[in-house]
């Protein structure tokens, strides 16, 4: 009787969810974004809205929820209903960094969020002030080891991607460069153009005017392949530093029980207009790399990232806060 009664309950719970997912959906849906309007994550969370509005014939609504590094934004979609109607902007910081300079996490990213859909990757250039007698990358690692820790790096903050990006460079790289975080990119971007500092890591859409106009050397790329936005520039692979690669990226996530169908769906969608032409010549044009990749993929290559961080913050000696 029990067995039955097992049954017939797991029976209708998969006949509902089965009935959602196939009128989902029938009212607005919102993608938290847990950053300050303008940024890239928000830029591309509403290119996302409007490809999702169009598609289902449902307002799709951007939710900026800053502060924190992100992880509120995040907890709050994580603690919604997994119906498919609260969606997060996903970003590095709050979802692979964060576990490693955090020492209490709200949430697990790896468990109780499930990937949709990585939107793009956005590379960087390894910016040098122009004063720094180094042109490549083999010149600046004889400098920095002729001077351990006397070479000065701006980033966001402690925890942020350009700070792993940089201490992941440094360990490579085998020298020992000194950290000084700033409130935001504007700030240190302004002292490595003074000279008060003599590097910063800095997405090639922000890079590629400073380095034309002569205001900055770019060392290297941070990507595997080189940036259209600065062809000539090798990527930091090319010149030694075997694997190195580093991205800050951008995608779609839901709580972990949201309907697989829904998530389906959604992926579905943006990944058909990730494909197109304009949409590649939208996000080449702005530095980053569209991807597409979805689900199953895009979760390897969350936990892939999750690994990697973990192993800088702790040859890093970066402690948890």
């Amino acid at each position: 009787m029990k067995t039955r009664l097992f049954c017939a309950v797991t029976i209708g719970c998969t006949l509902a969810l089965t009935a959602h997912a196939q009128n989902f959906p029938t009212k607005p849906i919102r993608i938290i974004v847990p950053f300050v309007p303008a940024g890239p994550t928000d830029n591309q969370a509403r290119w996302a809205a409007q490809q999702l509005t169009a598609a289902m014939g449902q307002q799709v609504i951007v939710d900026n929820r800053p502060g924190a590094g992100g992880v509120p934004g995040t907890e709050a979609v994580v603690r919604s209903a997994p119906d498919g109607y609260t969606l997060l902007a996903g970003n590095p910081g709050p979802l692979t960094i964060a576990p490693s300079v955090r020492a209490q996490m709200p949430y697990d990213p790896l468990r109780d969020l499930a990937p949709i859909v990585l939107i793009a990757r956005s590379a960087s250039c390894i910016c040098l002030h122009p004063s720094l007698p180094a042109k490549n990358v083999k010149e600046f690692v004889a400098l920095a080891k002729a001077q351990p820790g006397k070479i000065n790096y701006g980033t966001p903050g402690v925890g942020t991607v350009g700070h792993f990006a940089t201490e992941l460079f440094s360990f490579q790289a085998g020298v020992k460069l000194n950290h000084i975080p700033y409130k935001g990119a504007a700030q240190y971007t302004a002292d490595l153009i003074a000279g008060h500092i003599e590097l910063a890591i800095n997405q090639f859409a922000i890079s590629a005017p400073l380095v034309n106009a002569g205001k900055v050397r770019c060392l290297g790329a941070t990507s595997r392949e080189r940036s259209p936005l600065l062809p000539n520039i090798p990527t930091i692979a090319e010149q030694g530093i075997k694997d190195f690669e580093s991205y800050n990226w951008n995608g779609v996530l839901a709580p972990t029980g949201t309907p697989p169908a829904i998530i389906s769906r959604i992926a579905d969608i943006i990944s058909k207009q990730l494909a197109t032409p304009e949409a590649r010549a939208l996000y080449s044009g702005q530095g980053h790399e569209a991807s597409g990749i979805t689900t199953t993929a895009y979760g390897d290559f969350m936990k892939a990232e999750t690994e990697k961080w973990a192993k800088i913050a702790k040859v890093a000696n970066i402690p948890k806060q």
